[in-house]
């Protein structure tokens, strides 16, 4: 039996954002199997909160995961950057390339790329990395401008400089391509951190054996529900990018699945239908886990997997998120008990930090104290002296 009440309590502990936490940011995002990080800031505090003892809100012990490259950010699933642990980055990319290639089609034409185009990209950006070289962006730009591949004509797309599209998609295509993945970020003197590229075959490992797709169904599958449930098989289309029919396939293949084999196993799935949706989640065998004491106030990303992980159920959030670009709020979610209770965004000054709070409603006392304990959290993640400006105004609607 599942209570719509239960829904929110089960997928924060699901996503580590409660309970016992990860082991480490590595354990974080296998957990979650990927973990969109388009803005890189924030998502770094995704998998920092999700960790467990020392490395809880530890913004270095991340960096230090992607350094290595034991944690990868790169463009696959969707057409939008993931963290995605090395070891499953390979296999991903090989289910989910060939539906992301097929849906640049379009956009390939109106940029004036085709495979021919592809092909002598790939060739040229993988020589810049070639040799464990790390490269930025303007590196690959510039060995493309020199191939002659990335002419700057002054034209304007949409509004903006077409060369500057034209060379997003090719490295695009190069890391669906496995040419291209995230390297080591080059810290800069104002204290952010240069993203640069590396050679996809020296940062991921090959294969223990051959691709299989359905077995690679099932894995995504499995991973998903576990790390996200309960949640329903539109959710999962969506999140990763796959058909519903893939879906269900990848349920249909785990659940036939021998003992271990091909490293998935063949524990049911449950299910209950809330709402008219019907839900499905893993079991992994123990005691349903308890949430933490109430009140309990998160600061969560607004691309967080407890947002981004669902579209069709996303309104057990209580909220509605991300926000629109013209909505004038800050972008970030608070939570109160799992639901949303209001917006929060930092800005960033030279040794010190401000978040910037709008609340939906005044807080009680003991909600304040633990807004407080949200705060103390994020100003250990940044490392750096925190004030914080709440404001509340009443949700629209």
């Amino acid at each position: 039996m599942l209570a719509a009440a239960a829904i929110p309590r089960r997928r924060l502990l699901a996503q580590r954002l409660w309970g016992s936490g990860a082991a480490d940011a590595p354990a974080a995002v296998k957990a979650l199997l990927a973990v969109q990080a388009q803005e890189y800031a924030y998502a770094r505090w995704s998998l920092a909160q999700r960790c467990a003892g020392s490395g809880q809100d530890d913004a270095g012990a991340v960096d230090s995961a992607i350094r290595d490259g034991t944690v990868l950010r790169t463009h696959v699933l969707r057409p939008t950057w993931h963290f995605v642990h090395r070891g499953d980055l390979r296999w991903l990319m090989m289910l989910s390339a060939p539906r992301l290639r097929a849906g640049n089609t379009s956009r390939d034409r109106q940029l004036g790329i085709d495979p021919d185009t592809v092909c002598s990209s790939n060739d040229v950006l993988g020589a810049v990395v070639a040799d464990g070289r790390n490269a930025t962006r303007e590196d690959l730009a510039a060995a493309l401008e020199q191939a002659g591949l990335l002419p700057d004509t002054g034209e304007k797309l949409m509004g903006s400089p077409l060369r500057n599209q034209r060379l997003a998609h090719l490295v695009y295509h190069a890391e669906l391509d496995e040419v291209l993945v995230s390297g080591v970020p080059r810290p800069t003197p104002g204290g952010t951190v240069r993203q640069t590229y590396a050679a996809f075959d020296e940062r991921v490992p090959r294969l223990s054996c051959g691709f299989d797709r359905d077995t690679a169904l099932a894995m995504l599958v499995r991973r998903y529900f576990s790390g996200h449930g309960p949640a329903t098989v539109k959710d999962c289309a969506l999140w990763s990018g796959l058909t519903q029919s893939d879906v269900r396939r990848g349920l249909a293949v785990s659940a036939g699945c021998a003992d271990g084999a091909a490293g998935v196993d063949s524990a049911g799935v449950d299910s209950a239908v809330v709402d008219g949706h019907e839900f499905l989640w893993f079991d992994d065998g123990g005691s349903p886990a308890r949430g933490p004491r109430s009140p309990r106030v998160d600061l969560i990303q607004c691309y967080d997997e407890y947002v981004m992980g669902y579209t069709p159920t996303r309104g057990y959030l209580g909220g509605a998120a991300p926000a629109p670009a013209n909505a004038k709020v800050p972008s970030h979610v608070v939570l109160l008990d799992g639901r949303m209770i209001g917006n929060w965004q930092h800005a960033l000054k030279p040794g010190t930090a401000v978040v910037n709070l709008l609340l939906h409603r005044t807080l009680e006392d003991g909600e304040e104290q633990a807004l407080h304990s949200a705060l103390e959290r994020y100003r250990t993640f940044l490392a750096r002296p925190l004030s914080a400006d709440i404001s509340v105004r009443a949700a629209a609607g």
